[in-house]
């Protein structure tokens, strides 16, 4: 894996406001993503997990700017995604890509798979009709299906091969960063694991970064190079993939790891969390995790603690580790 930075992430903020009465009333902010950062270098698959509703997908569709950023940096080879004009950020989209979590979403029911996956070329102006073809034919190939079916529509193919069209589509452009937003969990297991060894191939082959967003630790586990946990807004924990899994030192990752299904469940005990994830509108003073977490300490409902390297490269935000 290369060293070379390929995206920041500073303090990046994402606040949903909320209005009420007749004059619509600005009462306050959904903090769905508060004060992230992290990198990712080429080459490298970022794992970030945490549970429904901590902030994950919004995270994902700020970075291109599908959902535009209340504040912070976006850096993407030293430029900020977040200054770019409309003509950059076309050009930007060509080197980062998104795969979808739903296949049946993200296609059009009336368009055939081919010129799904070639409209992407036709946005760019890449090529002419013959080109485009043979690059669609080239890019079904690639990802097990054959080219023959580019004149079928979606509803002709399972929920695996409509992952793989949506996979091929984000090849299009010979992309540097694909944003994988839960791309297996609407999936059954066994085609799960076929459609994650086809992302590993397709990332060593072309030399991909992922940023890949799941919410099953054994995903994870599977495929990313580093791991970042996030909850309500906030990255928690951020490690490499050993470090995640060997060392977990945030209580909410313990917790999260205890909650993994295990062959033998006496060789470690389940860490129950208390309540239910707090409302981002109105989350808990100090550290936002307090109300639940099993080794509160007397500082940690009146402070916000901040990420901070505990060892090296593994970042943690808890008053533990102080």
């Amino acid at each position: 894996m290369l060293n070379h930075r390929l995206l920041q992430i500073r303090n990046l903020k994402k606040y949903y406001p909320v209005t009420a009465g007749l004059f619509s009333r600005h009462i306050g902010d959904i903090k769905a993503v508060d004060g992230v950062s992290f990198d990712i270098a080429e080459r490298e698959i970022l794992g970030l997990v945490g549970e429904s509703g901590c902030g994950k997908s919004t995270l994902g569709k700020t970075i291109p700017r599908l959902e535009e950023l209340t504040s912070g940096e976006i850096l993407y080879r030293g430029s900020d995604i977040a200054k770019l004009d409309k003509k950059g950020l076309r050009e930007l989209r060509k080197e980062i890509q998104i795969i979808f979590q739903d296949p049946d979403a993200s296609l059009d029911p009336r368009m055939t798979v081919g010129d799904s996956i070639c409209e992407p070329l036709i946005v760019h102006n890449i090529g002419d009709e013959k080109k485009r073809m043979e690059r669609v034919a080239e890019l079904m190939e690639q990802v097990g299906l054959e080219a023959r079916q580019a004149n079928l529509y979606p509803h002709e193919f399972s929920g695996g091969q409509k992952q793989r069209i949506g996979i091929a589509r984000a090849l299009a452009m010979n992309p540097k960063l694909i944003i994988a937003d839960e791309p297996v969990s609407a999936l059954d297991v066994s085609i799960q694991a076929q459609i994650l060894n086809l992302m590993m191939d397709i990332q060593e082959r072309f030399g991909l970064a992922y940023l890949f967003i799941a919410h099953d630790l054994s995903v994870i586990k599977h495929m990313a190079h580093r791991v970042a946990v996030m909850y309500l807004g906030k990255i928690v924990e951020l490690a490499s993939n050993k470090e995640t899994f060997d060392n977990p030192l945030h209580p909410y990752t313990e917790a999260l790891l205890s909650a993994v299904p295990s062959f033998k469940p006496k060789d470690k005990d389940r860490i129950l969390l208390r309540g239910d994830v707090p409302s981002p509108l109105n989350p808990p003073s100090g550290c936002h995790f307090h109300p639940r977490c099993h080794r509160i300490l007397p500082i940690c409902n009146q402070q916000e603690p901040e990420l901070a390297e505990v060892s090296e490269g593994h970042f943690v935000a808890c008053h533990l580790y102080k």
